[in-house]
């Protein structure tokens, strides 16, 4: 016990066979936690993507429904033919059941379900309803034959006395008729009770390895309340689970207090990592579940298997290194506790204490020799180094001045070159937005001129509907002219006209009309001036609409919006100042230098930050200017100054 290789061998080997076993103990605990959160993870990731197909699903129904109700075919129908119109349509349309209620009826039915009520107050609706067994026969017998399902007995679920399950979950949609003469509501859906075909999509849609092409393994379900009413889990290897119900746990959890599962959960026969999310119907109650999840078996496993490899690889370490330690001790322990006695004395500042071991050697004596060589050479320099501190201090002033004069003028030029990769990739992207765009315009545009010529005299009566189609085509590619302007300035000629203000902001306002009606905004106007600008009319009506809707947004719907044009003249040049100002919070003032920035934006989710960047380019090639400012009573106000025009430019 007392030998000093014995010893030093305990001192090597304690933090190994003691505390390496406790800090792979913890890091197998904090990894088996991480990687069950990845699992987790990786289930409420799988969860959100069933959730987006059954909302598209959703969605697709209520626009196909739209579609429909909005028909030339509808309208032209006569009502004896509308039995075999609606079959033709719900086939085509892969719905499960499709039909006209007329005014009369929808009155008669008032009440009955939230979306037939909305679609006949004016507004389509689609949601997940819960026919029962009578509903679904009155729509049609196979219907509510598909329905029922017979229920399993399932392991750890809720007791019951019921034995078939019989009523249809159903995605309800309704959207009102307001074709002329024909009123009413249009009711279609899709009936999700054995729906392979859906459950089937979402089982790919989650799972499909992109790589391979293949299917990892997982499952999906949809529960109508507690019981798989459509699933891929087997019950045997080619019997879909079909009837069999949900644990209590997850029914309390999810349906009880409407929560999302992201957990380990009991599946049919074994465990998953398991995700349920709540459905809820048009009437706000919980009705049922979507499900995906993932065996845990094979994951357990991994766990299990790594945690042996890494205890079997600590165990051949620590036989390895013992013996390694223990011949290495000889001969080491006295010479360096010498060494620590030397350093440990230069350490308080005997730089004179030397370790003495000529006579060694070996190469620890080599070592200690070295070390007292050293050991002279730092008391020199030492001497030395006090000597030139002084002068030292003095040249690392200087030099930091100058480094600091360097570091801002590489700072200005990095911002100046960052600046300029950033206009270019504007440029580029502009471009390519806007080529992208003129295809499918120049589509719409060609269509429109076929249904002109098809209706002939009957285009008539939607004159001022294909007029109002031209008008914003060529509104488009007005903007999308612009856009390439923006992107390519040099390639373009100025294209400048004497514009009135007063007119332009009427326009304005008209276009964004729908935006502000759909809030509570006043909106006041000052534009007595008769004046004219020199700018392009396309343009300052893009400047303004975009000052205009980032005001209406900065309100929230709610507010007072000042639109203002007066004269003012500016270093002795005439011209005439709009402002847009709203009642919103204001700009930061930490920020308001930086609203013109390209990419700069407060919408971090809606918009681009190249609105105000494109607005202020505009205004500056017409020889104006624009600018931010906070209101002292509450608010932004925008100001844009441009010059009057004139027929000579030396007038001005």
């Amino acid at each position: 016990m007392n030998s000093v290789r014995f010893r030093l061998m305990i001192l090597a080997l304690a933090p190994m066979v003691l505390l390496m076993p406790l800090m792979l103990f913890l890091g197998m605990t904090r990894w088996t936690a991480d990687y069950d959160q990845v699992l987790i993870a990786n289930v409420e990731s799988d969860l959100r993507i069933a959730e987006q197909y059954l909302s598209r699903l959703m969605v697709e129904t209520g626009e196909e429904l739209q579609a429909v109700a909005g028909s030339v075919e509808f309208a032209q129908a006569a009502p004896e033919a509308f039995d075999a119109f609606f079959d033709a349509k719900r086939a085509a349309l892969g719905l499960d059941f499709l039909y006209y209620l007329p005014p009369d009826a929808v009155t008669e039915i008032a009440g009955t379900w939230p979306v037939v009520d909305m679609a006949a107050a004016g507004t389509s609706r689609t949601e997940i309803d819960i026919f029962a067994a009578s509903d679904l026969e009155a729509i049609s017998p196979d219907l509510a034959a598909r329905a029922r399902l017979p229920l399993i007995e399932t392991e750890a679920a809720v007791p019951t006395d019921r034995t078939v399950e019989d009523r249809g979950m159903v995605i309800h949609s309704a959207t009102p008729v307001a074709l002329p003469g024909r009123g009413g509501v249009l009711v279609g859906g899709v009936l999700l009770n054995r729906n392979l075909a859906f459950i089937d999509t979402i089982n790919a849609l989650v799972y499909l390895d992109e790589g391979t092409g293949a299917l990892r393994q997982g499952t999906a379900t949809l529960f109508l309340e507690d019981v798989r009413v459509s699933t891929n889990v087997r019950l045997f290897e080619d019997v879909r689970a079909l009837g069999t119900r949900v644990s209590a746990a997850v029914r309390g959890e999810v349906l009880g207090n409407g929560r999302t599962w992201l957990d380990r959960a009991f599946v049919v026969n074994d465990w998953y990592i398991s995700g349920y999310l709540p459905l809820t119907d048009s009437f706000g109650a919980y009705v049922g579940m979507i499900y995906v999840g993932f065996l845990e078996e094979p994951f357990t496993t991994a766990k299990r298997n790594a945690f042996l490899w890494i205890l079997g690889a600590f165990a051949a370490v620590v036989l390895v290194s013992a013996p390694l330690f223990f011949r290495l001790a000889k001969g080491i322990f006295a010479p360096l506790e010498r060494m620590t006695h030397t350093m440990s004395l230069v350490q308080r500042g005997n730089l004179s204490a030397r370790n003495g071991l000529g006579d060694a050697h070996d190469e620890v004596g080599q070592v200690a020799g070295h070390l007292d060589d050293l050991l002279d050479q730092v008391q020199q320099r030492d001497r030395d180094l006090r000597s030139l501190n002084q002068d030292l201090n003095d040249r690392v002033e200087k030099r930091t001045a100058e480094l600091k004069q360097t570091n801002a003028k590489l700072e200005d030029t990095f911002r100046q070159l960052v600046m300029s990769e950033k206009l270019a990739s504007i440029g580029e992207i502009t471009a390519g937005v806007a080529h992208e765009i003129n295809n499918p315009v120049a589509v719409i545009q060609g269509n429109v001129d076929v249904i002109r010529e098809s209706l002939g005299e009957r285009s008539e009566a939607i004159k001022t509907e294909l007029g109002l189609v031209d008008r914003q085509v060529s509104r488009i590619q007005t903007i999308v002219g612009k856009l390439l302007q923006f992107a390519r300035p040099g390639e373009f000629a100025d294209l400048e006209q004497a514009v009135p203000v007063a007119p332009v902001i009427k326009d304005c306002l008209v276009l964004v009309n729908h935006v502000l009606s759909q809030g509570n905004i006043k909106v006041q106007t000052q534009a007595d001036t008769d004046l004219q600008v020199r700018i392009d009319p396309g343009e300052l009506q893009q400047v303004l609409i975009n000052l205009i809707m980032n005001a209406v947004q900065a309100m929230d719907g709610q507010g007072v919006l000042t639109l203002r044009a007066e004269p003012m003249a500016r270093d002795g040049v005439n011209g005439v100042a709009v402002s847009v100002q709203d009642t919103g919070p204001g700009i930061d003032l930490a920020l308001i230098d930086q609203v013109f920035a390209p990419f700069y934006s407060t919408k971090q989710a809606e918009g681009t930050g190249l609105g105000l960047s494109i607005s202020q380019t505009l205004i500056q090639r017409a020889g104006g200017l624009i600018r931010a400012r906070n209101l002292a009573e509450g608010g932004a106000c925008f100001e844009v100054w441009l010059p009057v025009y004139v027929s000579d430019p030396l007038a001005t």
